[in-house]
């Protein structure tokens, strides 16, 4: 299956905070849930992806191609959706669609009357009278109207109301219908992924944590729960972290088969959230390198 995005070996330094030796690939006609907390550094890689920061080290292509000699030909087929107005907010989508269409060569005034028909958007108002939720819609149908075959969304649900954020969901697993398009999804909704993503990418601390399958994320994670007298310096191998409570202890493994091995029946073994994951990988060194894919 083609690769839609590369990131090999990407490295950028901040002061404070960087990119490291950061792998990433992305497969035609699916979907990449983003996940990590705010300042993991998914803005950043986004960023980077798209050639408003260049990388101090590594390669990064699209479509097959470099930037540095086919930006124009990769941006035509990017579809960037914000969750904020990002435009003049004195302008209305009518006067958007007249700067923006010709931008693109794919650019379809129908398609673009479909989307404005379809989320209920006014032509004539100015976009700063428009809800967060709006925003976000008119930055949807704007990327969908020429086209892309790439659609990156950085955080598109956060500050929207749940029946909103359901429609939005549905939509994308409608527009993934025909395996043309591929999304990228950056969030830390983690529940937002559960029904729509094919891969997850987690990043920590500007380190991938780790690059699966939706199916492999969940069946390679769980949580265990039991006695706290189970647990003592050998037991706690099975765990990636374990945290302590009165009543017992509940920990995050990736080897089941271990914990079944030591603890038989004594513990309870329940499927990991991503929410889960992420709690508690949250500050546990070495483990970023070890299990990058």
């Amino acid at each position: 299956m083609e690769n839609i995005v590369e990131l090999n070996h990407v490295t950028k330094q901040f002061k404070g905070f960087s990119i490291n030796d950061m792998n990433l690939q992305m497969k035609k006609g699916l979907v990449t849930g983003f996940i990590g907390e705010n300042g993991a550094g998914k803005s950043t890689t986004i960023k980077i992806m798209m050639n408003l920061l260049k990388p101090d080290s590594g390669e990064v292509k699209l479509f097959g191609l470099d930037y540095a000699q086919h930006e124009k030909a990769i941006k035509e087929r990017i579809g960037f959706v914000y969750d904020r107005n990002v435009f003049f907010e004195e302008l209305n989508l009518k006067d958007i669609k007249r700067i923006v269409a010709p931008a693109y060569k794919q650019w379809d005034d129908s398609l673009f009357y479909h989307y404005i028909r379809h989320f209920e958007l006014p032509l004539h108002k100015a976009v700063k009278t428009f809800s967060k939720g709006m925003q976000m819609k008119a930055s949807l149908a704007l990327a969908l109207s020429h086209h892309a075959e790439l659609i990156i969304m950085d955080e598109p649900t956060a500050g929207l109301d749940p029946i909103f954020r359901r429609e939005l969901l549905d939509l994308l697993q409608e527009l993934m219908m025909d395996g043309n398009r591929t999304i990228f999804f950056s969030t830390h909704i983690t529940t937002d992924l559960d029904r729509i993503a094919d891969y997850i990418a987690f990043i920590q601390k500007g380190e991938l944590v780790f690059h699966q399958s939706s199916h492999d994320v969940f069946e390679n994670y769980a949580i265990v729960k039991g006695r706290l007298d189970l647990l003592d310096r050998d037991t706690e191998e099975a765990f990636i972290q374990v945290h302590r409570a009165p009543i017992g202890f509940e920990a995050l493994t990736d080897n089941m088969d271990k914990v079944n091995q030591i603890f038989e029946d004594a513990v309870v073994m329940e499927q990991a959230s991503l929410e889960d994951i992420m709690y508690y990988l949250k500050g546990r060194k070495g483990y970023a390198a070890f299990n990058q894919t």
